[in-house]
């Protein structure tokens, strides 16, 4: 194994605001504590919650580092006290609490999960924020089940096209929503059933189109209080609503609760960083025998739709703002 370093480049926010805060600095490499690993990182993934760390809107947890950055790929080059089952060299993508949008970056070896084969380690650092968050969501808190009907909003995204993905595998029948033809297209080819544009169509009318009027059985939505009284016209009988952002917010003067109580629903929904190491460990070991399996086998895909190196940070937040992406956006450091 190469040295390692005593320094490294990691980008920080000067501040507040919007891609311009964004800078690159020079700071020494950590070191794994008990229980972790410290990554090489080839690359590190780009998500919507990076960009509300830097509006100041969503900061992480106390004693987590300011950088950003919840997933990276890379090779462990350094082992912490206690760690077994991993080796440095080990190819790995791992979920993190922040810290990924960097040269080297300390993961705790229980969120570690092994590159898959066919993929290559940028395409592994797109995995894990996606998939711990479709899997804890979709199918533990949504209970989503064969033969059952599931909608995705946002069906572009890294979150959207790996949930269209998985609900499919699994024997649901899949909608989508997005906010082109293009981005409808892109959401078909991935395994939807149908994809609303919802710049042209209103989804809940066209979920009881599609449905026979029946609705769905399970909703992965990302708008939040905008999309709140749609969301309940398009459940099914015993429907579940599982809300994991708000992009359009999330207060809601006030709703009718009647069809929650009359039609059974459920209405819940989780965030993934401040969870323990203990509880993401359970969502990997889940993803590592029931979802790697079909990554090994390349039965699922990775979309990139971009790679840009750290020191175009502005870049790429500017992308993901813009909402024209079709799948990931990647960081990646030459390591």
């Amino acid at each position: 194994m190469p040295a390692i370093p005593d320094t490294m480049r990691q980008v920080r926010f000067n501040g507040a605001g919007g891609p311009e805060v964004i800078g690159i600095e020079t700071a020494p490499v950590p070191k794994p504590g008990p229980g972790q690993v410290l990554i090489a990182v080839a690359a590190a993934g780009v998500n919507r919650p990076d960009c509300q760390q830097r509006a100041g809107k969503y900061p992480p947890p106390p004693g987590a580092t300011e950088v950003p950055g919840l997933e990276v790929a890379g090779r462990i080059v350094a082992l912490g006290e206690g760690v077994t089952g991993l080796a440095a060299g080990d190819e790995v993508c791992a979920l993190v609490i922040s810290g990924g949008y960097a040269e080297y970056c300390v993961a705790d070896a229980a969120l570690c999960l092994p590159k898959p084969g066919p993929l290559s380690l940028i395409e592994a650092a797109g995995l894990p924020e996606n998939y711990y968050t479709v899997w804890t969501n979709v199918f533990e808190r949504g209970r989503l089940q064969k033969g059952e009907r599931f909608l995705v909003h946002g069906g572009s995204s890294g979150i959207g096209y790996t949930a269209i993905q998985l609900a499919k595998h699994f024997g649901a029948t899949v909608y989508a929503t997005a906010g082109s033809a293009d981005k409808c297209t892109f959401c078909e080819r991935l395994g939807a059933d149908a994809a609303i544009n919802y710049r042209e169509a209103d989804f809940a009318e066209e979920v009881k189109r599609l449905t026979d009027g029946k609705g769905v059985d399970v909703i992965l939505d990302m708008v939040g209080a905008a999309y709140l009284d749609r969301n309940l016209k398009s459940l099914a009988l015993d429907g579940r609503l599982v809300v994991i952002a708000f992009l359009q917010g999330f207060k809601v003067e006030e709703f009718n609760l009647t069809p929650i109580m009359v039609r059974r629903l459920t209405l819940t929904g989780s965030t993934l960083r401040p969870r323990t190491v203990a509880q993401k460990a359970a969502i990997a070991e889940g993803l590592r025998r029931e979802v790697w399996p079909l990554l090994d086998a390349g039965t699922l895909k990775t979309v990139i739709h971009a790679t840009f190196p750290l020191e175009q940070a502005r870049e790429a937040h500017a992308l993901m703002e813009s909402s024209a992406h079709l799948g990931k956006i990647m960081l990646t450091t030459g390591l």
